[in-house]
């Protein structure tokens, strides 16, 4: 299959006048749009040759536009499709993206509706490339952890040298920065990987009763121990027990 950047456009619509306008606004933006009539023409183009988005219309003659959805599924002919109708409304729209489309535009629109789904489409497949790229650099550790963040580069190298080890590992961060994810791919990466994954947010447990939750008890340990109870250490026995926010 022929490849193509994401600056190749290829419109569906079965009115001579709809696939001119947005031609010229298209090129005009830096964009190169093909054109085709009906989307049984479009089907066979893209077997052939890539590209990135598609905006196609919903009611044509033949093939209509949600039908074309479902035979770029089964033939997994991956792009990224913009439907555009002038009839249905939210309904019709909701139905375009459990078929697989990225979004919906409703005629009559402006041009500069239309190119503000396109950009946005644009940022969209650059963050799956990026993401791709991580994935394919970082190996398996990628599919847990995608970060663009220079700072994080480290950490990910790290995680493989260190999965392995038998001592405790301490992880560092702010709230939301990702440390459950970082333990995570810790297990996922050692020799731990099929035992148990025990996550416990310290913070949460009163003191008092911290010992009792990390060690275990037997029944009649203490008032209110009406039966014996097994500790996370012992339930994590032969996986990776994550004490979160053990510095509260």
């Amino acid at each position: 299959m022929k490849r193509t950047d994401g600056k190749n456009i290829l419109i569906i619509d079965d009115e001579p006048g709809m696939r001119n306008m947005l031609c010229l606004v298209l090129a005009k933006e830096g964009y190169l749009p093909t054109e085709l009539s009906g989307a049984e023409a479009a089907l066979e183009l893209l077997r052939e040759k890539r590209f990135a988005i598609v905006l196609c219309d919903i009611r044509m003659p033949g093939m209509d536009g949600l039908t074309f959805l479902n035979e770029l599924a089964r033939r997994k002919i991956e792009t990224t499709v913009i439907m555009m109708s002038a009839y249905g409304g939210l309904e019709v729209a909701i139905e375009c993206m459990k078929q697989g489309a990225y979004d919906y535009i409703s005629k009559p629109f402006k041009p500069d509706e239309v190119i503000l789904t396109l950009r946005k489409a644009e940022e969209r497949l650059q963050l799956l490339r990026e993401n791709a790229e991580l994935k394919e650099e970082l190996g398996s550790v990628a599919p847990q952890l995608i970060t663009r963040s220079a700072a994080m580069r480290p950490v990910l190298e790290l995680i493989p040298r260190v999965a392995d080890s038998q001592s405790a590992v301490l992880i560092l961060g702010e709230t939301g920065t990702g440390k459950e994810l970082v333990a995570r791919a810790l297990h996922s990466e050692g020799t731990r990987q099929h035992g148990p994954f025990v996550a416990v947010n310290c913070s949460a447990i009163p003191a008092s009763l911290i010992e009792s939750e990390l060690f275990g008890h037997a029944r009649g340990a203490f008032t209110g121990a009406d039966r014996s109870r097994q500790g996370l250490f012992a339930a994590a026995d032969g996986g990776t027990l994550f004490l979160d926010e053990i510095g509260e």
